[in-house]
């Protein structure tokens, strides 16, 4: 019984103030339960389906609304006088979503978490009655909000918006990391060969004789004859 008494979404309340996202959902819930067939039209469905959609749709009904319509026992026929009796929402919701749109600006909010949750608010408004808002009109209209010469908002707003991406982004290679480019090794590996080729050279007469300049002399020798010194 406790199952029986459990709501699986929000009742359709009697003002009709929730059709819009309330057929949404029982259309969801119908589909998840294979008896997406008993409210559309030409649709074959079993009277087994029929009955377990119309318990369904009058569990999630408002009291008021169970009493009104006790006597329609076809899924179809509830689900099209629902539809007569409350579409007209749209009118009454797509006037205000479009002035709520309009005005919606980010200047207004005191976080982008906050201007975001009523973007997408009102964008679902707009959708439920038929218009169609894509990824690319949620961008135009957040960066119309930007003045031209307000840059700090702008960079504010994508930082915050891509913040996990460039986490993401310099956890692969944090920053002055980049690998240097393979002829630098090639030029330093000849340079030390050549230098201490030079060393070589020199070696134990700087000793012997007790004179250090030749010593260092005979050292930038080597490098002079390796090509790297211009002196």
């Amino acid at each position: 019984m406790s199952n029986l008494a459990k709501l699986e979404l929000a009742a359709l309340d009697i003002s009709g103030k929730n059709y819009l996202s309330w057929v949404l959902d029982v259309e969801i819930h119908l589909d998840d339960k294979g008896l997406g067939n008993t409210i559309v039209e030409n649709k074959e469905a079993s009277n087994q389906d029929k009955a377990k959609a119309m318990i369904f749709i009058r569990h999630h009904l408002h009291e008021g609304l169970k009493v009104e319509y006790i006597t329609v026992k076809d899924p179809l026929e509830l689900w099209k006088n629902l539809k007569e009796r409350f579409d007209h929402q749209k009118i009454v919701i797509l006037p205000k979503a479009h002035y709520d749109w309009m005005h919606l600006r980010l200047q207004d909010f005191k976080t982008v978490s906050e201007y975001n949750s009523e973007l997408f608010k009102i964008s679902s408004q707009l959708k439920l009655c038929g218009e169609n808002i894509t990824d690319k009109d949620l961008l135009e209209k957040t960066f119309s909000n930007f003045h031209a010469t307000n840059v700090l908002l702008q960079q504010q707003y994508l930082a915050e918006q891509n913040n996990e991406l460039l986490m993401e982004n310099y956890g692969i290679r944090p920053t002055s990391t980049a690998p240097l480019p393979e002829v630098n090794v090639v030029v330093n590996s000849n340079y030390g060969n050549e230098k201490y080729k030079g060393c070589d050279c020199g070696r134990g007469r700087g000793r012997s004789g007790g004179r250090g300049r030749g010593r260092t002399s005979n050292r930038y020798h080597g490098v002079h004859n390796s090509g790297i010194s211009n002196h």
